[in-house]
C-alpha cells in the first residue's frame, strides 16, 4: 500500500513540474542566469542588455564595447511580455548603470499583434523599469528589417515610430534606429547582414549595431 502511495505521489510531482515548466516560458534561462550569478557575482553597475535573440546571440559583446562593462541578459524567443515577466529578475537586481533593450519583433511575428500593441507591452514594460530603477538610463533598439519577416514590416515600422515618439517625451532616454542602416541605397534589405536562416544576424549585422551604438553607451 505504502508503494502505491509513493508511486501516486511521485506521479503526482512529475505533473506538478511539468505543469510549471509549461506554464512559465524561459523559467530554465532565466535560473541559469542565477545559478550563473551565484557561481561568479555579477559586475557592480554594469551597462544591462537585455532582450530577445539578437542579444543573446552577441556573443562578441564585451570585445565590441572593451571600454564597457556590460552583461548579457537576453533569452533567445522572448517576447515583451516575457521580458516585463522576469524584470524583477534579470534587470533590477543588477541594478544597471544603463539598459540596452531589443525586444518586440517576436510579437510582431507572432501575427497576432498590432503596432499598438507592441506599443503597449513596450510602455509596460518601460514603466516597470522606471519605477524600480527611476534614474537609470535606458535605450530602445528598433527592430530590425528582416528579410524572413518581410510580411510584418509594415507593422515594425509602424510600432518603432511609436515607441520613438514616446520615448522623446521621456527622460534619460535613446531610440536607437538600426532598421534605416540595415537598408541599401534603394531602401532593400541588405541580406549580406543576415545569417543563411534570414533572420539573426551574422558579424556584419552585429557591426553596424555596435558602430551605431556606441554613442550612446555610458
Amino acid at each position: 500500500m505504502k508503494k502505491l502511495f509513493f508511486l501516486f505521489l511521485l506521479i503526482g510531482s512529475i505533473r506538478f513540474v511539468a505543469v510549471a515548466q509549461q506554464a512559465a516560458p524561459f523559467e530554465n534561462e532565466i535560473q541559469a542566469f542565477e545559478q550563473q550569478d551565484r557561481t561568479t557575482p555579477p559586475p557592480k553597475k554594469p551597462i544591462l542588455f537585455t532582450g530577445s535573440s539578437s542579444i543573446r546571440l552577441w556573443e562578441t559583446l564585451q570585445s565590441d564595447f572593451p571600454d564597457k562593462t556590460v552583461l548579457n541578459r537576453g533569452f533567445g524567443g522572448s517576447s515583451l511580455p516575457d521580458v516585463i515577466r522576469f524584470t524583477d529578475r534579470i534587470i533590477i537586481p543588477y541594478k544597471p548603470k544603463q539598459i540596452v533593450i531589443y525586444a518586440g519583433e517576436n510579437d510582431v511575428a507572432s501575427g497576432k499583434v498590432t503596432a499598438q500593441e507592441v506599443y503597449d507591452r513596450f510602455v509596460t514594460l518601460f514603466t516597470t523599469i522606471r519605477k524600480a530603477l527611476p534614474k537609470t538610463p535606458v535605450v530602445f533598439i528598433s527592430m530590425k528589417p528582416s528579410p524572413s519577416r518581410r510580411k510584418y514590416l509594415p507593422i515594425t515600422i509602424e510600432a518603432n515610430r511609436l515607441i520613438k515618439d514616446y520615448l522623446a517625451t521621456q527622460r534619460r532616454t535613446q531610440y536607437l534606429d538600426v532598421y534605416t542602416p540595415m537598408l541599401d541605397a534603394n531602401g532593400q534589405i541588405r541580406g549580406e547582414l543576415f545569417r543563411a536562416d534570414s533572420l539573426h544576424m551574422n558579424p556584419k549585422g552585429y557591426e553596424i549595431w555596435t558602430a551605431q551604438l556606441k554613442p550612446l553607451l555610458k
